[in-house]
């Protein structure tokens, strides 16, 4: 039987978009889409909503696949699209962040903080830094201990709308550090932050109030053999 995945994927398609381009239109990262498309996680209403609203999707195909596909011709709005250059090799430093006192002072270039490794790896974007992923609020895309490889970015607006950022915001004076998809808010001077784990709900937060930012580029997990 037709799953719900399966007809997204015949949906992305026929609108002849590969996963990564869908995937930024509905705001969650190209591996989260993978997992919908192939059943080992759902589709919430709110993805089910942008298909209905910028693609002119039928819902009831979407849902139990009776009717036709689209209620009207699609919308296919061009947005541009990142590429960036792969490196044969790079050494990315690994920071504890407990150890750097948070992102601030680490984005800032301090010279007295000392990386606690350095992380070799073939053919990625230049990337900034590294550090351990804590919470579970990216489950199961990222789980607590994996590593995350970043780049820093000077300003909030130059964000690419649905792809994954570490982030540094304020909250009543305390810095609070986190691992998020960022959409684009309804409110002026607002973002929303996005999470892979659908216990954890979104939240709209004022762009003045993020001190630091940067694009999420690799992940590593590291899988211990007993």
């Amino acid at each position: 039987m037709e799953t719900i995945g399966a007809r997204l994927r015949l949906m992305r398609k026929q609108l002849n978009l590969t996963q990564e381009q869908l995937a930024q239109r509905l705001g969650i990262g190209k591996a989260a889409l993978s997992m919908i498309e192939t059943g080992k996680a759902g589709l919430s209403n709110r993805n089910k909503n942008i298909l209905v609203q910028d693609f002119n999707a039928n819902p009831e195909w979407i849902e139990n696949g009776t009717g036709k596909m689209f209620n009207a011709e699609p919308n296919l709005t061009a947005y541009s699209h990142r590429t960036d250059k792969a490196l044969p090799l790079q050494s990315v430093p690994l920071y504890s962040i407990e150890g750097t006192a948070g992102l601030v002072p680490l984005f800032a270039n301090d010279a007295n903080i000392e990386p606690i490794n350095h992380i070799h790896i073939p053919n990625l974007p230049k990337c900034d830094g590294a550090i351990y992923v804590v919470g579970d609020s990216m489950y199961p895309l990222l789980k607590s201990g994996d590593i995350i490889l970043y780049k820093q970015l000077n300003d909030v607006r130059d964000v690419f709308w649905g792809d994954m950022y570490l982030l540094s915001i304020d909250i009543d004076g305390e810095e609070y550090i986190t691992v998020k998809y960022v959409q684009k808010s309804e409110q002026d001077g607002y973002i929303r932050l996005v999470s892979q784990n659908q216990h954890h709900a979104d939240k709209e937060i004022e762009i003045s109030r993020i001190r630091a930012i940067a694009l999420i580029k690799a992940s590593v997990r590291m899988h211990t053999i007993g």
